[in-house]
């Protein structure tokens, strides 16, 4: 498993991600602990355009949002993919929960870490488990 697994790329705005080296061990210890290999996982930190873009496009959703996970993967247990982030809307949901951008980012992260991992967010019970594992997994970030 190459140390590039985990890749962090930015469209369309002027965004650096703090910590890169722990977040980066931080998810594949996550993927690690959900009985999964890592393959090839990318982040896309772009604007709120970029991402509606990608939402109409093929999701045919014409709404904002903070993120769009896209598994890649055909191979069950395999994490390939693509998580597009919007940091204004991040930076948004950061402001009125009233937590650190960092915080909110790495919720959003591991959110969609978790939906490659099989985790679904759609209902009420779905939603909850995907609050508590985003909980659990926050609390071992170590940094």
């Amino acid at each position: 498993m190459s140390n590039l697994a985990i890749r962090f790329f930015t469209e369309d705005i002027s965004f650096s991600l703090k910590n890169k080296a722990l977040v980066r061990k931080w998810i594949k210890q996550t993927i690690i602990d959900e009985s999964h290999k890592l393959r090839e996982l990318n982040f896309i930190f772009c604007s709120d355009q970029y991402l509606l873009s990608i939402n109409q496009q093929f999701l045919n959703h014409d709404t904002y949002t903070d993120i769009i996970t896209f598994d890649n993967s055909d191979k069950e247990g395999l994490i390939i993919g693509d998580i597009f982030i919007s940091v204004d809307r991040v930076q948004e949901n950061a402001a009125s929960f009233k937590t650190k951008l960092e915080d909110e980012l790495q919720r959003v992260m591991i959110h969609g870490t978790l939906h490659l991992l099989g985790y679904p967010d759609k209902g009420k019970e779905a939603k909850a488990i995907m609050t508590q594992k985003e909980d659990f997994y926050l609390s071992k970030r170590g940094f």
